[in-house]
Order: C-alpha cells, then sequence, then structure tokens
C-alpha cells in the first residue's frame, strides 16, 4: 500500500482549499471516489487499509476519521491536520501561484502556462477536446507536481476571460476518458 502518495493527495487538495479558501483552523472533509482511492494507494482500498492510513498519518494530520459515501470515502482530517498542512510551504510554490494567476479575470490561457513554465522546463501542453477543456497542461517528470490540469478560458462581460482549471491525478484522468 502507498499511504504516502495518499497523505500527499489529501494534503495537496487540503493546502489547494486553504490557498483558495483561506485558513479558519476547522476540520475539514474531503471526499474520495473508489477507484481515486484503489489508484492512490496502489491496491483495492477498504477498512483496513484505511486504519492503516489513519495510523500511518496520525503523527502528522491527527486522528483523522472516515465514513463510507455512496461511490467512495469521506475522510475528515481533524483541526490538528488542518493547521499541520496550513504551515506547509515548501514545495507550494508553484500551487500558490497557479491559484493566484486563476484568481485574476482578464488573464490569458498563454500566462497561465507561463506559470508552469516557471516552474519547469518540462511542461508538456495538449489540446483538450473542445467540450469539457481548452489545453491539457502537466510537468513530464512530475515535479514540482503529478497532477494533469485541465483548463479552460471562459468569456467574461468585460471581453476578456477567466482561467480555471480541474486537476486530476494521471490514473483518473485516464479512466474519465477526457
Amino acid at each position: 500500500m502507498n499511504f504516502s502518495r495518499l497523505e500527499k493527495n489529501l494534503t495537496d487538495n487540503i493546502k489547494e482549499a486553504q490557498l483558495k479558501l483561506g485558513f479558519d483552523n476547522r476540520p475539514m472533509s474531503l471526499n474520495y471516489m473508489q477507484t481515486s482511492l484503489d489508484h492512490l494507494l496502489g491496491c483495492p482500498c477498504n477498512r483496513q487499509a484505511l486504519d492503516g492510513f489513519a495510523d500511518f498519518v496520525s503523527s502528522r494530520l491527527g486522528g483523522i476519521s472516515y465514513r463510507k459515501i455512496k461511490d467512495g470515502v469521506c475522510i475528515t482530517v481533524p483541526e490538528e491536520g488542518t493547521g499541520y498542512v496550513n504551515n506547509l510551504d515548501e514545495g507550494y510554490g508553484f500551487l500558490t501561484e497557479l491559484v493566484e494567476k486563476v484568481r485574476s479575470h482578464g488573464i490569458s490561457l498563454e500566462e497561465v502556462i507561463a506559470v508552469f513554465r516557471k516552474y519547469s522546463d518540462n511542461v508538456v501542453t495538449a489540446d483538450g477536446n473542445g467540450e469539457d477543456f481548452d489545453l491539457l497542461v502537466y510537468f513530464a517528470d512530475q515535479s514540482p507536481d503529478e497532477y494533469l490540469y485541465c483548463l479552460t478560458a471562459e468569456p467574461c462581460m468585460d471581453g476578456g476571460c477567466h482561467v480555471i482549471y480541474h486537476r486530476f491525478i494521471r490514473e483518473d484522468y485516464e479512466d474519465i476518458g477526457l
């Protein structure tokens, strides 16, 4: 089981939410699809795996809890854990700049891609499927992160555009078939 990969994904998602919404020193619950958990753990996710994961992260994230939801699991990280993540800065420079960039209106896809290129010479871009997103962007060497970003330029009323993104682990992106 790859508890480290699930922990990294969980902390990345919490950090992203904190960058977007701010930190309020409260617990945070995140819903994971069963297939995503299977991918992140590298094996079928079951109660035994989740109990092992909870033990693995307890010294950093505190006493996490989880519960079954329709197609997956809801993982709740207590205040202790969200505080720990809030204090993590190393390795989050790219994500911090990306969130700040897309927060702006009147930006272009090229300006967003420039943030990726600031952090790596190994940026891959590919046209989107035209319906769901405009551009796929990721780091070929998975540094500074392993995610695939689907970017969409949405028109603004003032004539400019607003760029949004959705990010996926590779396996989930491939499962969706975008």
